[in-house]
């Protein structure tokens, strides 16, 4: 990540140096806030979520009250089927965590604290569209890469 990333409101956003391809590996460590509702973890092509033509590789949506972690993409201005599957919620108030969106050939595969949450098939190509990174939500971010 570059210098010139922004985090501010708790919000963070990145740049993805030649987007993303196979092996890359995004990493996400914070803290949650005592009392949380949701948190947005977005990979995609323009850095502002506002711009409805940007194109969402990745859109991972945390809903601490529901316990759900929401996958889905968005391609050229139409969001997709999501996904909600999970068979553990990682996230609890104020503790700590380390969330892991590996990059394979044919999915993203999300960690979190080492282990593996969910997959999530990609939907867009080509992957090195993909250059922008942003965190948002009831969450206090200590490291992002």
């Amino acid at each position: 990540m570059e210098e010139k990333d922004k985090k501010e409101n708790g919000e963070y956003i990145g740049e993805i140096k030649g987007g993303l391809r196979p092996s890359m590996k995004l990493v996400v460590m914070g803290i949650v806030d005592k009392k949380p509702k949701s948190m947005e973890v977005t990979v995609s092509s323009k850095p502002r979520e506002e711009d409805t033509e940007a194109d969402v590789g990745l859109q991972l949506k945390v809903t601490f009250r529901d316990k759900a972690v929401q996958r889905n993409a968005r391609l050229a201005g139409k969001w997709g089927p999501s996904e909600n599957t999970l068979s553990f919620f990682p996230f609890a108030a104020g503790e700590a965590f380390k969330m892991e969106i590996v990059c394979e050939h044919q999915q993203f595969r999300i960690l979190v604290d080492g282990q593996p949450l969910c997959g999530f098939t990609h939907r867009l190509s080509p992957l090195a569209s993909l250059t922008s990174l942003r965190v948002f939500g009831d969450v206090q971010l200590t490291k992002v890469a």
